[in-house]
């Protein structure tokens, strides 16, 4: 099948939550010719961010074929992590935005690529709230959608919340940074410290893969001013 033969879909989307966190809701428009269809969904807890990634995927979900679409959003957390290379940079380096901090969303951003794999998909910004037909009543739909009754659990964000993913190594059974490989506790055998030493660590997470040692706050003791051992 040649471009030509691809259909091409109008995909409107926009979503948000109240307050952020809180209850969420998206609205989609899709377009084809004179076709038109409108979904929108509720959830009980979410973000802005992941309701904006989760009316794009969805409207993409719902094309059987492929095909060629534009996306129209006002979230420039999407259109400029796409248009820009961030999505790609983030994915090549091991889903980190920089050398501490993971990327937020990840789940939604796979799911993202693998439709983006399947259809030729295009992203444009839109000002929100500036009179556009189609972006007014997306807003509209994802509002009637976080004040309905049958609300959703954004289950992915309820993990993330229990587990954050801002990049640090907190347990074990976190991802090493480096090479994405769960991470084990080793006690921290040490038992004297030097003078002026404030605190040590009861013990390490360390990556069986890359040998990469991580200390966390947890494991932190403060060390009495009246000893200079670890342990009694």
């Amino acid at each position: 099948m040649n471009n030509k033969e691809k259909p091409l879909i109008l995909l409107f989307s926009d979503g948000g939550a109240d307050p952020n966190p809180g209850t969420g809701g998206f609205g989609v428009i899709l377009k084809y010719g004179k076709h038109i269809k409108e979904f929108s969904v509720g959830y009980e807890l979410t973000t802005n961010n992941r309701m904006e990634l989760m009316g794009v995927i969805y409207g993409l979900e719902q094309l059987k074929n492929k095909a060629i679409v534009q996306v129209y959003s006002d979230s420039q957390y999407i259109v400029n992590a796409v248009n820009n290379g961030w999505l790609d940079k983030w994915k090549e380096n091991n889903w980190l935005r920089n050398k501490k901090e993971k990327a937020l969303n990840i789940d939604l951003w796979k799911r993202l690529i693998e439709l983006m794999n399947i259809h030729e998909v295009t992203f444009e910004w839109v000002k929100g709230h500036s009179g556009h037909e189609e972006n007014e009543r997306c807003d509209s739909l994802a509002n009637m959608a976080m004040k309905g009754d049958n609300l959703l659990e954004d289950v992915e964000y309820l993990k993330q919340k229990e587990n954050p993913v801002d990049g640090k190594i907190r347990k074990e059974g976190d991802l090493c940074r480096k090479c994405n490989i769960s991470v084990i506790q080793r006690e921290n055998k040490l038992k004297k410290v030097k003078n002026k030493q404030k605190f040590y660590y009861k013990y390490y997470m360390v990556c069986p893969n890359c040998s990469t040692v991580y200390y966390t706050d947890e494991a932190k003791v403060e060390i009495k001013k009246d000893t200079n051992t670890l342990f009694d």
